[in-house]
């Protein structure tokens, strides 16, 4: 098919090269490629030009079929997915390969040689700033006003959430008022777990809320985010810069608790 792309995106990028890749395949590098270079967390959303720009070096066109895969549960993938999406590219056209790596080398090899496509012509639109919220809102929303209509979810391991383990920032815990879902557990060996295992670990979430979701980085929320679109949640938004920017504000409240509020902002 002479519209399609491949994209790998590995967790540790290096792998493309040393271990191999699915032929054809175009390296995605997950922190350089995917976020605002320029920005503090690096991994904030990247304007429309340069994520438009990006695309076109990896042969990207109005009508390519793109394919994703990582060696990371989908986590890594989940997060092109979600840039396509919010800058308006037909997401008909864009797959993620199940098992990624692991299902792959199962039955095919992987190959060291490097692929460079011919220079692309996408064009993205401007971002659809429904599909994202900035910390005022979550602040505004969640924090201060309690607006039962919105979720506030935490997509991270719950030692994260709890506040037991301090990574990627200063601060440990989670934001006032968050729930913790996992959501790389609903992946099972590089898959998907069933449609039935989704709806079960996302049973707290009512389809007719609207869903803030975070993690650290960007990655995490972004499979949530595809796991909520696939079960046929509407209105799901990831808060851009996620725990690596809340947590590094030491103004910003913060819960360390197994639930969602305690302290002052349980009261």
């Amino acid at each position: 098919d002479k519209n399609l792309v491949i994209l790998e995106v590995r967790y540790h990028p290096h792998r493309y090269y040393t271990i191999g890749h699915i032929q054809g395949a175009v390296q995605v590098q997950r922190f350089k490629d995917l976020g605002d270079n320029q920005a503090n967390p690096l991994m904030s959303i990247p304007s429309k030009e340069i994520f438009q720009r990006r695309l076109r070096d990896w042969g990207v066109n109005d009508n390519s079929t793109l394919v994703i895969y990582d060696d990371s549960s989908t986590a890594l993938a989940s997060r092109v997915y979600f840039l396509l999406d919010i800058f308006g590219f037909n997401m008909q056209q864009v797959k993620i390969l199940e098992g990624g790596t692991t299902e792959w080398t199962a039955f095919e090899e992987l190959t060291k040689q490097s692929t460079t496509l011919k220079q692309g012509y996408v064009n993205l639109k401007s971002m659809d700033t429904s599909k994202v919220v900035e910390w005022t809102d979550v602040y505004d929303d969640v924090v201060s006003r309690r607006d039962p209509a919105v979720i506030l979810l935490d997509a991270r391991p719950k030692d994260m959430y709890t506040g037991k383990v301090i990574q990627h920032s200063i601060m440990g815990g989670h934001i006032p008022g968050a729930i913790n879902i996992v959501s790389l557990e609903g992946t099972e060996s590089q898959k998907w777990k069933s449609e039935k295992e989704l709806t079960a670990m996302y049973s707290k979430i009512d389809k007719n809320k609207t869903v803030y979701a975070y993690c650290h980085d960007g990655f995490r929320m972004a499979l949530a985010y595809v796991q909520l679109k696939s079960l046929g949640y509407k209105d799901v938004r990831l808060y851009n810069g996620g725990w690596s920017h809340w947590g590094n504000r030491l103004s910003l409240p913060t819960v360390i608790s197994d639930k969602p509020y305690s302290g002052d902002y349980d009261l």
